[in-house]
């Protein structure tokens, strides 16, 4: 079967301002096994550029694909993206199967089904195995209802077929890296760089995380396989930046120290960049070394908040003396600390904001991330959450960089306020400041140089955002009135499928399991169904 894997574009701050692109990891990794299994796979990665609907179109029937797979590495905000981009494709490509996947779609999988009846299926969870035996199934003409990991319409309501099985085995499928061209990709002040993930999940259990239920269990690969993977990279492909997709890639001690020895042999010149948490860094205390001669530049802790009781609160499971040492541990080792601060999970006033600037003094991080606390309805905390006014309605900058909810005390302009002036004063203390100019480490002043000329134009761009695109609304709905009652009871997409709530109204119109039907005959899809079936809650 022809398939094209599509990347949209995404609107997120992050994505739009450094003029550097990573591959769609996610994307690739279904590429891969689709190849293997015999299928022509081409990607086309609307990111660059932008591309713009039409061009992506063009594009798009210029391949005359059989199906199309869509997926997006934000969650929220790059759906609206998708569905546009979906009706349009659907238009200029009447009889191909529509395939959409991701973090988003798996839990939405009833509201989109209903509202954008130009997908055919969603593939919930991971998405090796299950889109490999969905187009399968679609290519031979055989049922595909008990696929396990799909979400399709049936008797013209939506529904969803038992969750996928985890795949415990993650060296059994590969990333299809042949879809790309590396020479393209680029991060950490244009060094071509690739995304990878060692491991899938993470052991913890923070209630606001949009992404360990997704995963449903901590996992990873064969350390030394992903090591030989990494050094065939650089030696095949040029790649000199590796980014680790790991929510937590250093949960286990022993694999993660099996990997740095095995990387160490190869002898590579890589520069790794990731993710982790705190306390593993206290714990290999005495293997940092490891760490810097492996190659790692930089780990981005999530601490999130400095403040005990919030900690406890959200379950991050953390201390803040150990978020201090290692902060310090890591600048000892000549490694980049990054620390998170996550604004809006309480009801801040202005000394919480204050409080938390002379928090992050005391911690002393090379460099920071705000964020804002963006709600998903998957989670446990977006239940915590459900009264709260939302601000921002429109779910593109629902990217955890524009404010989604109100904080009673402090207008939004203010919050904004104190967000630009945490990040200025952090990055213009004389600590930071010396560590960009004169730190001895060459490699470490070129970083903390990128670091600033994005943080530089992404600082005004947010400020500019706010003033005269983002539009606050100041009496916004209550949260689950405007985004709908919490599913944490589905958190875990592999493991547990809560039964569908929803009930489909009387009608007399089971059309688009008929259109469903219909397309594996032949018929034209594009055919409109008549008006979308209703549904109540």
């Amino acid at each position: 079967m022809h398939i094209l894997l599509v990347n949209p574009p995404h609107p997120s701050i992050g994505s739009r301002i450094p003029r550097e692109h990573l591959p769609p990891l996610g994307l690739l990794s279904v590429g891969g096994p689709l190849i293997d299994a015999g299928h022509a796979v081409q990607l086309l990665d609307a990111e660059f550029g932008p591309l713009s609907i039409r061009q992506i179109v063009k594009q798009a029937a210029s391949f005359a694909p059989e199906a199309v797979l869509v997926s997006h590495s934000g969650s929220t905000s790059g759906h609206p993206i998708v569905a546009e981009m979906t009706r349009a494709l659907r238009r200029a490509l009447p009889k191909a199967w529509i395939i959409y996947g991701g973090v988003f779609p798996t839990y939405h999988w009833r509201e989109i089904l209903t509202g954008e009846p130009q997908i055919n299926f969603i593939v919930r969870g991971e998405g090796e195995q299950t889109a490999t035996r969905l187009i399968h199934a679609l290519e031979t003409r055989t049922p595909f209802q008990a696929i396990p990991g799909i979400a399709y319409w049936y008797n013209g309501w939506p529904t969803a077929a038992p969750p996928a099985p985890l795949i415990r085995d993650l060296d059994a499928y590969r990333v299809g890296w042949e879809l790309i061209d590396h020479s393209q990709y680029s991060y950490w002040g244009g060094r071509r760089a690739v995304v990878v993930q060692f491991s899938r999940g993470c052991p913890h259990i923070c209630n606001y995380c949009g992404q360990r239920g997704f995963w449903t269990r901590w996992r990873h690969r064969d350390p030394r396989k992903f090591a030989a993977e990494l050094a065939w990279l650089y030696r095949s492909h040029g790649v000199e930046v590796i980014n680790f997709a790991d929510e937590n890639p250093t949960a286990s001690r022993w694999a993660w120290r099996t990997f740095l020895e095995a990387l160490i042999a190869e002898n590579v010149p890589l520069t790794l960049v990731g993710s982790t948490r705190a306390d593993d860094i206290v714990r290999d205390a005495d293997i940092l070394h490891l760490y810097k001669k492996a190659g790692v530049a930089r780990f981005l802790l999530g601490i999130e908040n400095y403040d005990e009781g919030t900690l406890r609160k959200i379950h991050k499971g953390g201390t803040m003396s150990k978020d201090r040492q290692a902060i310090r541990l890591l600048r000892q080792h000549d490694i980049l600390s990054m620390a998170t601060y996550v604004v809006g999970f309480e009801e801040e006033r202005d000394r919480d904001y204050l409080r938390g600037l002379k928090q992050l003094l005391s911690y002393d991080p090379d460099q920071i991330q705000m964020l804002y606390v963006t709600p998903h309805r998957w989670t446990p905390y977006y239940r915590s959450a459900a009264k709260r006014k939302v601000i921002q309605t429109d779910i593109r900058k629902w990217d955890y960089k524009h404010q989604v909810l109100a904080t009673q005390n402090v207008p939004p302009w203010r919050v904004l306020l104190w967000v630009k002036f945490i990040e200025a004063v952090m990055q213009l203390r004389p600590r930071s400041l010396c560590r960009l100019f004169v730190h001895p480490d060459r490699a470490i002043r070129a970083a903390m140089r990128w670091y600033y000329r994005i943080g530089r134009k992404v600082w005004f761009h947010e400020i500019w955002s706010f003033l005269f695109q983002d539009h606050p609304e100041k009496d916004g709905p209550a949260l689950e009135e405007f985004w709908g009652e919490p599913q944490d009871r589905e958190q875990y997409a592999m493991e547990r499928l809560f039964q569908c709530p929803i009930q489909p109204a009387k009608s007399d119109r089971p059309v688009a399991y008929a259109l469903l039907q219909g397309q594996q005959q032949g018929i034209d899809p594009a055919a409109s169904p008549g008006p979308p079936l209703t549904i109540t809650r």
